[in-house]
């Protein structure tokens, strides 16, 4: 492999020489070999647009010449676009201020500016008016808010709307309800359905009324939140930008002390991801119990049969969407205490966590994305009621004597359900038996359409 040498502050390191990043680049790629998680593509699409901010804000207030914003624009340009993600390699397990991350977009701005014929250097030019303490938690809170705006918000939305068709459709359906795993009183499946609906719907609520406060932007704090060397407006300049360029209504924090040193509104946000992961959990559970069997289960719905379910059992079909959707949940609650935990560790000026929050958040955000897609297409579309099954189970359901206990009072009716399931009879012939009603009574008041 042919090198080059590069130069920091530190003196000398040979650098690969096919690639743009430069000496601190390639200082962390040797000191930190931990793991195989790299920097999130997401964290990396956030600088690639705040370095471009920057860069205008910074032509603006007379700190840039206009030839070097535009370079570091068309640069940053070219990145978003794609091209050249091997000049990203660093692991996310490195310094937790992000710092060489941050360095590693800005080597790779200089390097490929160059190639444009304009001199920039990594830390005067592109990383002008700006630290490392403000720039990744800039770039991780603006990460994660258009995460939750583009990929789990639409999710979501496309979710409910799927549940909704299939709450149309089985307005006309009453089946047993369940409580503590054993019979209840009944219900219409429709109503079932509106509450898994609203599984989705309540967190999705939770996660808008969230955004606000990711949206605040830790940008012209630099080093300490004192905003030393940097223009004064500099964050209200890079947030105009920022806006112009996300669509996303990203306004500086006005407190930069606490920016800089606080992921609040990280932990605060991640809480809805992670109740949106329960409310999954309880969804996918909820199906895979009810599609259950194919004969020796509950039965009551059938889900798509999309593979093999055994290497061993000919014939066996199982619930695999449920299965992905729950270990998805699993995760994102263990994310949830890394954030938890990784947020607590603010010391003084700066919480040096950053990079496993990014992981974990963004991971979180990913999964539930395309879970909540994967389920929808591959599960929820094909869903349908097993209407027999359902009413069978239902005129067998010892829980309709409920109804009859304004008549004939909670003892007496609680005594024909016991002498049903004891003598393996129907709840009509226990009532008949014990003479408590005559069989055109039983009939006008167990109802079930009534009871619902």
């Amino acid at each position: 492999m042919q090198m080059r040498m590069e130069h920091d502050t530190m003196g000398e390191i040979a650098v690969p020489a096919e690639r743009h990043w430069g000496a601190q680049t390639q200082r962390s790629l040797e000191n930190f070999s931990i793991g195989t998680e790299k920097m999130p593509r997401e964290i990396l699409e956030a600088f690639f647009d705040l370095k471009e901010a920057c860069a205008r804000a910074n032509a603006d207030c007379g700190r840039l010449t206009a030839e070097q914003a535009e370079t570091i624009a068309a640069v940053c340009g070219e990145l978003r676009e794609g091209k050249h993600p091997e000049e990203f390699p660093l692991a996310v397990w490195q310094t937790g201020s992000g710092t060489q991350s941050n360095m590693n977009v800005n080597e790779v701005i200089a390097h490929l500016a160059a190639e444009r014929g304009v001199a920039l250097h990594p830390n005067d030019h592109v990383n002008r008016s700006q630290s490392s303490n403000d720039t990744f938690p800039t770039a991780l809170h603006m990460a994660a808010a258009l995460a939750v705006e583009r990929r789990v918000l639409p999710a979501c939305v496309r979710l409910e709307e799927t549940l909704e068709r299939l709450e149309e459709e089985n307005r006309d359906v009453i089946r047993i309800g369940r409580t503590h795993l054993q019979d209840a009183t009944p219900l219409r499946f429709s109503q079932e359905i509106s509450g898994w609906r609203e599984l989705v719907a309540a967190p999705r609520r939770m996660l808008e009324a969230a955004l606000p406060e990711l949206r605040k932007l830790a940008i012209g704090g630099t080093a300490v939140g004192t905003g030393l060397n940097a223009p004064e407006d500099f964050d209200q300049r890079v947030c105009t930008y920022l806006r112009q360029c996300t669509g996303t209504d990203f306004v500086p924090d006005n407190n930069k002390f606490h920016a800089l040193t606080s992921h609040d509104a990280l932990v605060f946000t991640h809480g809805a991801l992670k109740a949106l992961a329960a409310n999954l959990m309880k969804l996918a559970n909820d199906i895979r119990w009810e599609a259950s069997g194919p004969r020796c289960g509950i039965g009551e719905i059938h889900i798509p049969e999309n593979e093999p379910g055994s290497s061993i059992m000919p014939g066996k079909v199982n619930p695999t969407q449920c299965e992905a959707v729950t270990m998805v949940a699993v995760q994102v609650m263990g994310n949830d205490a890394a954030i938890g935990f990784a947020a607590s560790q603010g010391n003084f000026q700066l919480n040096v966590f950053q990079p496993v929050c990014a992981y974990n958040f963004l991971q979180s955000a990913r999964l539930l994305g395309d879970c909540m897609d994967s389920f929808r297409n591959n599960c929820l579309e094909g869903l349908t009621a097993d209407r027999e099954k359902m009413a069978r189970n239902l005129h067998e359901s010892l829980m309709l004597v409920t109804c009859l206990t304004p008549k004939i009072g909670y003892e007496a009716a609680a005594g024909a359900a016991k002498k049903a399931l004891r003598e393996g009879t129907t709840l009509k012939e226990a009532v008949l038996s014990l003479e408590l009603l005559t069989a055109e009574e039983f009939d006008q008041t167990v109802r079930p359409e009534n009871m619902v």
